[in-house]
C-alpha cells in the first residue's frame, strides 16, 4: 500500500514539474552573489519551491521531531534501568525474608 502511495505521489510531482516547466519557459536571470545563471522560469519556481520545502522540513525535524526522539530515548533507557534494578532487587533475599 505504501508503494502505491509513493508511486502516485512521484507521478503527481513529475507531472506538476512538467506542467510548470512547460508553461513557464521564459528565461530569467538568477544572481546568487558569486554565480549568475540564466535558467527557465519554471525551473526557478521549482527550485525555489524545493528549497523552501527542504528548509521547512529540516526546521520541523530539528525543532520538533529530534527533541522528542531524544526524550523518548532517555525515557526508554530510564525505564530499562528501573526494570533491571527491580529484577535485580527481587532476586536478592531481603532483611525480612522468610526463613531467617
Amino acid at each position: 500500500m505504501k508503494r502505491i502511495g509513493f508511486i502516485l505521489v512521484a507521478v503527481a510531482a513529475i507531472l506538476t514539474g512538467l506542467i510548470v516547466g512547460t508553461l513557464n519557459s521564459v528565461p530569467v536571470s538568477l544572481d546568487l552573489l558569486w554565480v549568475q545563471l540564466e535558467i527557465p522560469l519554471g525551473l526557478a519556481i521549482l527550485l525555489g519551491f524545493s528549497t523552501g520545502l527542504i528548509a521547512g522540513l529540516s526546521m520541523v525535524y530539528l525543532g520538533g521531531v529530534l527533541p522528542l526522539r531524544l526524550q523518548l530515548r532517555k525515557a526508554r533507557s530510564s525505564l530499562a534501568r528501573q526494570t533491571r534494578d527491580n529484577q535485580h532487587d527481587q532476586g536478592k533475599p531481603g532483611l525480612d525474608a522468610p526463613g531467617d
